[in-house]
């Protein structure tokens, strides 16, 4: 099936909710081709123009298209307006998954190293989900931990992104040079309007995490007033190591990586060293935003 709107596309979704949507195919047709989907039919999105830009819309939101390239997200346009999905989309991979990956792709597959997942989490995003009859719409949160999942006949359309006009960092470590999968990504915005910080850690869990308890604490330990004062100190640089321990430890467990054996005594050696991994990118977000 290849419709060329999106209304074409929500109606042969309806009469035949089994079919999966497939825009740039990068993880879908890896896990086709490696046996573990056989899906019943392909709803091809390539045609559908309208899901493939972005609009603005009253009160301060950014509406991106399902179909956005991960190529397109990178590009200084969209960079001034989300620089955490940029960062995220500039090191998603190799120029040809970037060229025809897509934002609703990431979200729908729901790769634990998906990049654009963490940034989505910590900027608070909501999916538009639309079938024949109607939309909904769905904290992403909600949507990946599966608290409230796509339906059947659901088609994800649009992302509604909040624009803070404010620093945006998103860091990840991979396990070797060049573009590849993250073993740990942290995505950190801050909402100088609310003084408040925003963080979430993704690729050590299912689903990106968010230590909101080290959030909070860390929201209290930033000179907000000396925001744009040459020369500031906005955050004690022992504040900004315990944040990165505190993140580190709230997201990795003491088990990780134990594989169902019981721990007699204290974390794990791999929950140690990704632990040391996840401190040094949030204390490095932080640092960049505070800039």
């Amino acid at each position: 099936m290849l419709p060329t709107s999106l209304d074409e596309a929500v109606e042969a979704l309806g009469a035949s909710p089994a079919a999966v949507p497939v825009a740039g195919g990068t993880d879908l047709m890896e896990a086709v081709n490696a046996g573990r989907l056989r899906p019943a039919a392909l709803l091809g999105l390539g045609r559908i123009t309208e899901l493939r830009g972005w609009r603005y819309e009253d009160g301060g939101t950014a509406v991106l298209g399902a179909g956005l390239t991960l190529a397109r997200m990178d590009r200084p346009d969209f960079a001034a307006l989300i620089p955490g999905l940029a960062d995220a989309a500039r090191t998603a991979g190799p120029p040809q998954t970037r060229n025809v990956g897509t934002l609703g792709g990431n979200i729908a597959t729901a790769a634990a190293t998906g990049d654009t997942l963490p940034v989505l989490a910590a900027l608070e995003a909501v999916v538009t989900l639309a079938r024949a009859g109607g939309t909904r719409e769905v904290p992403v949160g909600h949507l990946l931990t599966g608290l409230d999942p796509i339906r059947p006949g659901e088609l994800l359309t649009w992302v509604r992104v909040p624009l803070l006009h404010a620093p945006q960092v998103f860091l990840k470590a991979t396990g070797r040079s060049g573009p590849a999968r993250a073993t740990a990504s942290v995505a950190l915005v801050l909402d100088p309007a609310r003084r408040a910080v925003r963080c979430a850690v993704g690729a050590v869990a299912p689903v990106p995490l968010r230590p909101l308890e080290a959030e909070a604490w860390v929201a209290g330990c930033i000179d907000w007033s000396a925001r744009g004062e040459e020369g500031a100190h906005l955050i004690d640089p022992a504040a900004a190591a315990a944040f990165g321990e505190y993140v580190a430890t709230a997201c990795v467990p003491d088990a990780y990586g134990a594989d169902g054996a019981l721990l007699v005594e204290g974390p794990t050696a791999a929950a140690v060293a990704l632990r040391r991994t996840v401190a040094v990118l949030a204390r490095r977000a932080l640092g960049r935003a505070l800039k």
